[in-house]
């Protein structure tokens, strides 16, 4: 299966996803991800997940994941692709710079509601960083955001604030808002079986 894999990651306040984590999840860094995959040039699926460590292990939670069924598409104009539903859209475009991405090193894997811990997928292929935008739909006010061209780390913020307890959900999520895209890559590879399903 040929990939094509888009991930970028916007800065949020810490304390609010910090009210929205179950129990036994620790937030790691003030960070939501969303992860798209085009996948053989035909299906596309998208993924919201957050920086956790929980049983000794440190990675992503996912708080939702869609696919064409949800309504989600994608298409391409030029070297420019958009991916979007009813609920979301994200723009991206490589700008051929090449890298790594250094929140690979602090992955163990993906912790799922349904208890299942997925491992890490090894990925060799460079990363190509590139340029986008995103804005959630769930509601009038939901984040939205535009990369700056630039890689920038986020470190773990003190508890500076006590937010009313909500669940984690994607429309809870979004409606955080983003004060800072990150950074972003595009990396394209071959999957040799669909051990990672999204």
């Amino acid at each position: 299966m040929k990939v094509e894999q888009f991930v970028m990651a916007y800065k949020i306040e810490q304390d609010r996803i910090r009210a929205m984590l179950p129990a036994d999840f620790e937030s790691l860094r003030p960070v939501l991800r969303i992860n798209a995959e085009i996948r053989d040039e035909k299906g596309v699926c998208l993924e919201f997940n957050t920086p956790v460590a929980s049983e000794n292990r440190r990675g992503w939670l996912n708080i939702a994941n869609w696919s064409e069924e949800n309504g989600l598409a994608f298409r391409r104009e030029g070297k420019k692709v958009t991916i979007s539903a009813p609920f979301f859209e994200l723009v991206y475009q490589g700008v051929g710079i090449q890298g790594g991405c250094p929140a690979e090193r602090d992955n163990d894997g993906c912790f799922f509601g349904d208890g299942i811990f997925r491992l890490n997928e090894k990925i060799n292929e460079n990363k190509e960083f590139c340029d986008c935008e995103f804005a959630w739909k769930f509601h009038e006010n939901d984040a939205c955001g535009k990369s700056e061209g630039k890689t920038i780390p986020a470190l773990k913020e003190d508890i500076t604030a006590d937010y009313e307890k909500l669940a984690l959900t994607a429309e809870n999520a979004a409606a955080i808002p983003c004060e800072q895209v990150l950074g972003a890559y595009i990396v394209r590879f071959e999957r040799k079986t669909d051990q990672y399903p999204r």
